[in-house]
């Protein structure tokens, strides 16, 4: 049941250890920051339409060269859009991308810590 769950989780979570490190590496794999790329191509001016077939060939080439977007030069990132400025590294990491979510039930630090006072509030009241 999920109160037996839940019971479980609580009595495991004081024994984790957080590797922040490889939280990082791992979360930045798999072209994470892609609609990031995207957006910032919106705003750029660029139609979403084409901005999606932009990202898309960035993306295909960063697979054929194992190569993450944030991974890219400047040059590499232009010779799919002239739009693409130096501009573009604060969206490409992991810290740009998460701020740019600053919307209720974002990852911005921000909304992160809303929700977690929020859910806190909640817990307090269900132990009185």
């Amino acid at each position: 049941t999920l109160q037996g769950s839940l019971r479980v989780f609580g009595d495991m979570m004081p024994a984790v250890t957080l590797c922040h490190d490889s939280m990082a590496a791992a979360a930045m794999q798999g072209f994470a920051t892609a609609t990031d790329l995207a957006d910032y191509l919106v705003r750029k001016g660029i139609a979403f339409r084409d901005a999606h077939e932009i990202v898309g060939r960035a993306v295909r080439f960063g697979i054929d060269n194992n190569k993450d977007l944030s991974a890219m030069s400047l040059q590499e990132l232009q010779t799919f859009s002239g739009e693409i400025e130096n501009d573009v590294f604060a969206v490409l990491k992991l810290e740009g991308s998460m701020a740019a979510r600053n919307h209720q039930g974002g990852t911005a630090p921000e909304q992160v810590r809303k929700a977690v006072a929020a859910a806190r509030q909640r817990l307090a009241v269900q132990q009185t």
